[in-house]
C-alpha cells in the first residue's frame, strides 16, 4: 500500500508558502493528492479551472502530485477518495487556533482521517493568498515574485489587473 496525503485549501491564488507545503510533503508521501476546494459562498479570484492551473504550473517538477477540485466538506472529500491523512499548511500566529477547531470537528466526523499541520517556513509565514490581493495595487512582478512561484507571477499579476478595472 502506497503513503499517500491530501492537502487541501483554495489556493486563491497559489503562493509560494502552499508551494513550500506542496514540496516537504511530496518528500514524506509517495503519492500527494492537492485539493482545490470550491466554496459556494464566496467569490474567488480565480475560477476552480485557472487555480488547477496556477498549481500545475507551480508543482510541475513534482511528479507525485496529482490535482483535484472537490467542493463541500474536506473531510469528507478525503474520506471519499479513499485518503487517511489530511495535511494542512498553518502559519504559526494567525491559523493555529481555527485549524485546531476544525481539526477537532474533523476527529469527530471521520476519526479514521489524521490531520498534520506543517507550519509554514519562518520566511513565509506572513505570506497568504489575502496579502497578494492587498498589495495588488502597489506591487510590481519582482515584489510579487517573493510571494508567488515564479512560473505564475504573471498570470497572477495580470488577473489581479483585471479584476481591478471591473
Amino acid at each position: 500500500m502506497k503513503s499517500w496525503a491530501v492537502y487541501p485549501g483554495s489556493f486563491d491564488p497559489f503562493t509560494l508558502g502552499h508551494l513550500d507545503v506542496v514540496e516537504r510533503a511530496s518528500r514524506l508521501f509517495e503519492y500527494l493528492v492537492v485539493a482545490v476546494g470550491v466554496n459556494y459562498d464566496k467569490q474567488p479570484l480565480f475560477t476552480a479551472e485557472e487555480r488547477i492551473e496556477l498549481v500545475r504550473l507551480s508543482t510541475s517538477h513534482l511528479n507525485n502530485i496529482q490535482i483535484k477540485v472537490y467542493s463541500g466538506m474536506t473531510v469528507r472529500f478525503v474520506r471519499e477518495i479513499g485518503a487517511n491523512i489530511m495535511i494542512r499548511g498553518v502559519r504559526p500566529i494567525t491559523d493555529i487556533p481555527a485549524e485546531l477547531t476544525m481539526m477537532m470537528a474533523n476527529r469527530r466526523l471521520a476519526p479514521e482521517i489524521e490531520t498534520l499541520f506543517m507550519v509554514a517556513d519562518g520566511e513565509l509565514a506572513h505570506v497568504s493568498s489575502s496579502l497578494i490581493k492587498e498589495i495588488s495595487s502597489i506591487a510590481d512582478e519582482t515584489e510579487f515574485a517573493k510571494f508567488l512561484p515564479q512560473p505564475i507571477v504573471k498570470t497572477v499579476i495580470n488577473k489581479l489587473k483585471n479584476s481591478r478595472g471591473k
